[in-house]
């Protein structure tokens, strides 16, 4: 084996004998953890009631969960709708044959567009404050929370990246391969990893956090952002799609829309309510 080269075939999880949690499932609760902490110091600083932590908690997982299993169906993975529709909104598989699968098959794209319908109802109902408020705060959490979700597809083989041909990259075992590809999870992970590390920046030591929406938009364009460029040296999940519309794939066409409206939130919103800071 090459020094530059690893290859890569973990289990599917730690085996407890009578259970199997899965490494994916554990980042994810990592991920919650992590950005439960980090709200809970964000809500101190801003004399947010303790008690309504709890409730973002919730509407943030429930969301997440849905919107990106429902994500994944609708833009990678539609035949499920007719072929295997338990399996749409259950961690299992029923065709060919009944197996737990736990959650995989979840689209990021569909996670923050349900994280940010679910932020506007408890903005309004639990928080009573501008939805941008809320959305300029959790971005710091979801944005490392992002890097977790890539170590889980890291974990679990998927989302790989395409050949490096070369002596270097990660040679995915599970596939049966001999030949190195670029580990595309890692490489989206690491941009995540810098997308955390400015949102803090910009937010605990910058007056930028009192100008509503910039924070959020600043997240949307610099996150998707990396999503667009990974893309380019990553595995089309969707055979055929990948050059689909302009030369670009799936993970790319729906990024920019959000990159779109990153740019308007930093440069171009105006407030139209006077925010609590």
């Amino acid at each position: 084996m090459i020094a530059s080269q690893i290859t890569w075939n973990p289990s599917e999880g730690i085996d407890l004998g009578f259970f199997v949690i899965r490494y994916y499932s554990l980042m994810f609760v990592i991920a919650f953890t992590i950005g439960w902490y980090l709200m809970k110091r964000i809500y101190n600083r801003e004399n947010v009631s303790q008690e309504k932590l709890d409730s973002i908690f919730i509407y943030t997982v429930i969301a997440t969960l849905i919107g990106a299993r429902l994500g994944h169906v609708l833009f990678y993975q539609t035949e499920l709708l007719w072929e295997d529709p338990l399996a749409v909104i259950l961690p299992i598989q029923t065709q060919p044959e009944f197996s737990f699968t736990g959650f995989r098959g979840l689209a990021s794209h569909g996670a923050a567009i349900a994280v940010i319908i679910a932020m506007y109802f408890y903005a309004k109902n639990v928080l009573k404050k501008h939805v941008l408020w809320v959305l300029d705060r959790i971005v710091m959490p979801v944005a490392i929370g992002g890097v977790f979700v890539r170590l889980g597809n890291f974990f679990n083989s998927e989302m790989i990246g395409k050949p490096t041909n070369g002596d270097y990259g990660v040679i995915f075992a599970k596939y049966g391969e001999t030949f190195a590809r670029h580990p595309g999870q890692l490489y989206e992970a690491a941009g995540y990893v810098i997308v955390f590390i400015i949102l803090m920046f910009v937010y605990w030591k910058t007056e930028k956090r009192k100008q509503t929406g910039f924070i959020f938009g600043l997240f949307l364009t610099l996150l998707w952002s990396v999503r667009f460029i990974v893309e380019y040296i990553k595995v089309e999940q969707v055979t055929g799609r990948e050059d689909w519309v302009l030369g670009l794939n799936t993970g790319q066409l729906l990024s920019i829309p959000f990159i779109i409206a990153g740019i308007y939130f930093m440069f171009f919103y105006t407030p139209k309510h006077k925010t609590t800071v």
